[in-house]
């Protein structure tokens, strides 16, 4: 298997790669600390335990090596496999029942990697360092641009008050402008910034921008910032080269970032392999998975603070952080941008707007709580799909085809369909849907998060759902860059659960007309054979990794991956929950009557089997 794999960490092995026994990987967040032990059991990598501890980053500890030791002494009373020694630190080689092989970590403790990002034109130049940001597991806080409509004292205003960890300048091709890029070079200059986690180092900045600029940039910068100066983003229009910026991110996150946040140069004399932020972890484990399936590949972190939304297209990675979307912190912004009727249209009994956003005030002041009734646990789902129809609306105007760049010939056709769909992510051609999150992994039926992800990313054609089982996706992102091979075989046995397929033809009909007839030959000599409906939606029992054949014949209005009307025969695959056929139509539009949806939902929640039959008996008033 090929995988951008750390040759600097093998190195650093302690014993033979066959001979290891044991891996410990954390994930110091910005709230909890969690541990996760891996073991060879007769010969094959498995996820043996958790442990969690708060972390400690802020006042009164303010080292996070002490959530760390309380994490893995919790692995340690768990186990009874003593890690660390007497002196706390982690015992390295593992021998005699004591210590582990090979230990590494994400974090977004502290906030994570917060930067600013700059460019000459904001839909080119900036748009492009933004994506590389993103994908180095940044939070973007804003976009300075020539073009951004600001006028220049309010950009200094802006810049100083920010207080990022890192800044990143783009701007003008290779030979291109050069007035443009030192323009905005010299307002990042006069405003001299100072960095969020103190005044006593160079803030770090990297330039990625025109080469013929570089001299008047270190002559401009050199003494003010720890400047690094990588390969252009935007060569020529044409190209965008995001690799060398986001690897001087990720090298200068080490070396200044993490090394003045309390407690992380101990913890980073300890690891080895680099500390990733948590958001690029979790997006290499994204990244594995399209490579191993050779699919398109859609993916979301839904987290209490953030949403970030992953996509893996014809091969291109893009991660967006939407950081004012989340379940907890958050949860009163989901409400503001999304509106509280949308959130209200997908709760299936009688609630008051009032009482609806007083449990969404409550949680967000008390945000590690969990919902104790049915009633909230349902607020938490409509807020959930909320949360990732905005997420995904914001990551559409990231994965975007390149702008600027020039097409020699294009039909009228071509350039209409370029106004309409600017953004690359086509939902019939993603294969796959995959979630993290807390509110997902701990969903009491698996059945809730599947619909979740459907009723908020409303994919279309054929698609199967993953999950992950207990929020590793990180840990297994950061350990898959030294062991791709142990990471995936992990991360398959252990950690992603197989939701199913969903089936769901792209069109729209009225109430009861026909949509499709869908053929599933089971295993064992079973046909499911159906006339589908438009507004049914349907759960077909198939096992996880159990496949079957599956002819699906739309009607000539709707569309399941072969073209309008055209049958697709293709292979599905089951999963914990099955196949499900959604044929409510896409887009899906709930009805207005208040009634009628709060039954339309009912129905569809019973259909699958998605809460207790007498909690859904009492929606109806019965």
């Amino acid at each position: 298997m090929i995988w951008e794999r750390d040759e600097k960490a093998i190195l650093r092995l302690h014993k033979p790669e066959e001979e290891m026994e044991y891996i410990l990987v954390t994930d110091v967040g910005s709230t909890t600390t969690k541990a996760r032990l891996f073991q060879k059991i007769k010969g094959e990598w498995r996820y043996v335990l958790s442990g969690e501890a708060p972390t400690t980053v802020e006042a009164p500890y303010e080292n996070v090596i002490m959530g760390v030791q309380n994490a893995i002494r919790e692995v340690e009373e768990l186990t009874g496999l003593k890690i660390l020694s007497d002196e706390g630190k982690i015992i390295k080689p593992h021998y005699d029942g004591h210590g582990v092989d090979f230990y590494c970590t994400t974090s977004s403790a502290g906030g994570g990697l917060q930067m600013m990002v700059a460019g000459v034109i904001k839909t080119m130049t900036a748009e492009s360092a933004n994506r590389a940001a993103l994908g180095a597991g940044a939070i973007v806080m804003d976009v300075i641009a020539v073009d951004d409509g600001r006028p220049d004292y309010e950009k200094i205003e802006r810049i100083r008050h920010l207080r990022p960890d890192m800044i990143l300048l783009a701007g003008g091709t290779d030979g291109g402008t050069t007035t443009l890029v030192m323009q905005i070079a010299e307002l990042i200059a006069a405003a001299n910034p100072r960095a969020r986690l103190g005044a006593d180092y160079k803030l770090p900045l990297v330039f990625a921008g025109n080469k013929a600029v570089r001299p008047a940039i270190k002559k401009l910068m050199g003494d003010k910032f720890a400047l690094s100066i990588v390969d252009n983003i935007r060569p020529v229009l044409e190209i965008e080269n995001t690799e060398p910026a986001r690897r001087a991110i990720h090298e200068l996150f080490m070396e200044h970032v993490m090394s003045h946040a309390p407690g992380y140069p101990e913890l980073m004399t300890w690891t080895d392999l680099d500390i990733l932020p948590t958001p690029a972890g979790e997006g290499m484990a994204m990244q594995l998975i399209a490579y191993i399936e050779k699919k398109n590949v859609l993916g979301v972190g839904l987290g209490g603070a953030t949403t970030n939304v992953y996509s893996v297209f014809d091969g291109k990675f893009v991660r967006s952080v939407s950081a004012n979307l989340g379940m907890s912190y958050s949860i009163c912004n989901v409400m503001k941008e999304a509106g509280i009727k949308n959130i209200m249209r997908w709760i299936p009994f009688e609630i008051d707007e009032g009482d609806l956003v007083d449990i969404l005030r409550n949680k967000m002041i008390r945000p590690t709580t969990i919902p104790h009734t049915l009633k909230s646990l349902v607020v938490e789902h409509a807020v959930a799909r909320e949360a990732l129809r905005l997420g995904l609306k914001h990551h559409k105007t990231i994965a975007t085809r390149l702008k600027g760049a020039k097409r020699a010939q294009r039909m009228i056709g071509d350039i209409l369909e370029y106004t309409l769909k600017e953004t690359y992510i086509d939902m019939m051609k993603i294969d796959i849907i995959a979630g993290t999150g807390g509110l997902l992994s701990h969903a009491p039926r698996r059945v809730q998060s599947m619909l979740i992800l459907t009723d908020g990313f409303q994919p279309e054609g054929v698609t199967k759902m993953y999950q992950d089982s207990v929020f590793m996706m990180p840990h297994l992102g950061v350990l898959s860059k030294a062991f791709p091979e142990i990471a995936w075989n992990i991360f398959d046995k252990d950690c992603l659960i197989r939701l199913g397929t969903i089936i769901a033809p792209a069109g729209t009909a009225n109430q009861g007309e026909p949509v499709a007839k869908v053929r599933i030959e089971l295993p064992e000599g079973e046909v499911f054979e159906r006339d589908v409906t438009f507004g049914e939606i349907i759960r077909v029992p198939l096992a996880e990794r159990t496949q079957a054949k599956a002819i699906i014949s739309p009607t000539h209005d709707f569309d399941v991956g072969a073209g309008l009307g055209k049958t697709l025969e293709t292979t599905i695959e089951g999963g914990v929950v099955g196949v499900v056929i959604d044929a409510r139509g896409r887009p899906l539009v709930l009805p207005e009557d208040d009634e009628e949806r709060r039954k339309t939902l009912v129905r569809w929640f019973e259909s699958l089997d998605m809460y207790p039959e007498a909690f859904l008996k009492e929606c109806k008033g019965e």
